[in-house]
C-alpha cells in the first residue's frame, strides 16, 4: 500500500483545477484552500463547480483530501466582533468542506490576546458552536503551532485542553495535525528525541488523534518559536526525522502533506520533494530486503 503523501496545491482559476495539479505531482493526498485565506469574503460556488471538483478528483490517486482554513479566523479572540466574524467564517469553511466531501479541515488554534485560559475556553466554545451548526463527516484537525506571541496550541497538552472542553459527542469529529516545522520550533526535538516526542504526544492526546501530518523542514533553529518552512532536508531538521516518519508504520495511514517553498515551478519543486520523501521509505525497504 502506498503512503498517503501529497502537497498543498493551488486552486487558481477555480477549485476544479486543484485535483489535476495534485495528479501532476502523483499525489495520493491533497490540501487546498477553499477560499482566499487572507480575505474575509466568502466565495459563492455553483453546484457545477462542486461537481467538476469531484469529477476531477476521481481521475487522480488522491484519496485523502484536506482543506486549510482562513488565516484570519481567531476563535480565541476576546474581541466580540472579531470572534463573531471568525465563527461565521469557520462555519462557512466547514460547510464547504462538507459539500466538497473533504476528509479533513486543518485549523490553527487562535490567539488569546488577554488570558491563556480564557482563550482556550473561547476557542473550544467557538469550535463547539460551529460543529453543532454544521453537521457532517469532515474531521476538524487542530494544528500544533510554533508558539509565537499569544498563539494557542504550541503544546500537546494545550491542544488536549481545547479538545477536552468540547461536548463528548463532538470529539469524534476532531483530531490533530502535527507540522514538523511547528513542533520543532515549539521545542519538540524531532531530531534528537524522536521517540520521546511521539510518546509525549501519545501521553497527552493518544496517537489515534493524529489525523494529518504536515511535513516541512524549518528555516530557523530548534526552539525558535518561528513558523518558517524550508524544503525537506534543507533546513534545521535535516533528513533524519523525515526518514523516520516515512518508515514509521504507526503513521503509514496518516495523510502527509508538504507545505514547502514552491520556487519558480511549483509542480517541479513539489514533485522533487515528494520523490525525496518516497525514496526514504523505498530505500529502507530495499535495505531490509
Amino acid at each position: 500500500m502506498n503512503d498517503l503523501l501529497g502537497a498543498h496545491v493551488s486552486t487558481a482559476g477555480g477549485i476544479r483545477n486543484a485535483p489535476p495539479r495534485a495528479g501532476a505531482i502523483a499525489a495520493t493526498a491533497m490540501q487546498i484552500f477553499t477560499k482566499q485565506p487572507n480575505r474575509w469574503a466568502e466565495p459563492t460556488l455553483a453546484g457545477d463547480e462542486y461537481d467538476a471538483f469531484a469529477a476531477a478528483l476521481a481521475l487522480t490517486a488522491a484519496s485523502a483530501t484536506v482543506a486549510h482554513d482562513s488565516y484570519l479566523i481567531n476563535l480565541a479572540s476576546p474581541d466580540p466582533t472579531l470572534r463573531k466574524r471568525s465563527i461565521a467564517s469557520f462555519e462557512a469553511e466547514l460547510a464547504r468542506c462538507e459539500t466538497l466531501r473533504l476528509s479533513y479541515l486543518v485549523s490553527h488554534p487562535g490567539n488569546y490576546m488577554d488570558d491563556r485560559e480564557s482563550g482556550i475556553a473561547r476557542n473550544a466554545d467557538g469550535i463547539a458552536e460551529a460543529l453543532e451548526r454544521i453537521p457532517g463527516s469532515t474531521i476538524l484537525c487542530l494544528e500544533a503551532t510554533a508558539g509565537a506571541g499569544t498563539v494557542l496550541g504550541s503544546s500537546f497538552e494545550e491542544l488536549a485542553a481545547i479538545i477536552a472542553r468540547l461536548p463528548a459527542a463532538q470529539r469524534s469529529r476532531v483530531g490533530v495535525c502535527v507540522d514538523t516545522c511547528h513542533v520543532y520550533s515549539a521545542g519538540y526535538d524531532l531530531v534528537n528525541e524522536y521517540d520521546d516526542v511521539w510518546k509525549r504526544f501519545d501521553d497527552a492526546l493518544g496517537l489515534d488523534m493524529l489525523r494529518v501530518l504536515h511535513l516541512n523542514d524549518s528555516k530557523t533553529p530548534f526552539g525558535s518559536r518561528r513558523d518558517r518552512h524550508e524544503l525537506i532536508a534543507e533546513g534545521s531538521l535535516g533528513e533524519a526525522p523525515f526518514r523516520r516518519i516515512m518508515n514509521d508504520e504507526r503513521f503509514h495511514a496518516v495523510p502527509k502533506v508538504i507545505e514547502t517553498p514552491k520556487g519558480d515551478d511549483a509542480a517541479a519543486t513539489d514533485s522533487r520533494m515528494l520523490a525525496l520523501l518516497r525514496s526514504y521509505r523505498d530505500g529502507a525497504a530495499q535495505q531490509s530486503g
